[in-house]
């Protein structure tokens, strides 16, 4: 079956952004004393929303679970603060998602970010008039490694699994595009994503080659 839409992580992928959640998460940490190792954030953290990570850090580290919503809160402040400074346009991701547009191919965003997040880097970063939609953690009853918001994308687009290819980074994400049942293009960051990558995968895909590797 043909490729008909992209599914689209975000930070990492359209935007280079990781390391601003995690830069935020820990300014609004340290305020409590709290840390998060960034070994730690590489291995584990790294794509979870941040009230998965602020459970973990309770169960591991004994951060108080009256602190979760202040912690939350400030750290979206501060993540805004980072959008508003460094998010800027890349020609490459416009001329990726352009190009496909062009070529007839349906587009979303599947973020573990908040509503405020998503659609403060897509502005940023000029993406948004190519994008159909965008679904953040706030769409869904249970973020990645659930495969939830990505059949929640699938159901909107009225497309079956195999006619779907999900870019994704961190392993969350791919874990959740994999349970979905869409096929996969994997990649090792932002620096990796561009149109060829793309169209390169859908090729192999069409060809009955099966997914591709990162």
């Amino acid at each position: 079956m043909k490729i008909q839409a992209i599914l689209f992580d975000l930070d990492g992928v359209l935007v280079d952004a990781t390391e601003w959640h995690y830069e935020a998460l820990n300014r609004a940490l340290a305020l409590f004393g709290y840390l998060i190792p960034r070994h730690a954030h590489l291995t584990v953290y790294d794509g979870l929303p941040t009230r998965e990570k602020l459970r973990m850090l309770s169960v591991e580290q004994g951060f108080p679970l009256g602190l979760h919503d202040i912690v939350c809160k400030l750290k979206q402040k501060f993540t805004i603060e980072e959008i508003l400074t460094r998010c800027n346009p890349s020609f490459e991701k416009e001329y990726m998602v352009r190009t496909l547009r062009r070529e007839g191919y349906r587009l979303a965003v599947c973020s573990n970010s908040v509503r405020e997040s998503v659609l403060g880097l897509l502005e940023r970063s000029n993406l948004c008039p190519y994008i159909e939609f965008f679904l953040s953690n706030q769409d869904v009853t249970r973020a990645k490694p659930d495969p939830e918001i990505y059949q929640v994308a699938m159901r909107r687009l009225d497309l079956p699994p195999e006619s779907v290819l999900v870019v994704e980074d961190a392993a969350p994400g791919l874990e959740a595009a994999r349970r979905s049942g869409a096929h996969v293009c994997p990649v090792a960051g932002f620096e990796e994503v561009d149109y060829w990558k793309i169209r390169s995968a859908i090729d192999r895909i069409e060809q009955g080659k099966g997914d591709p590797t990162c």
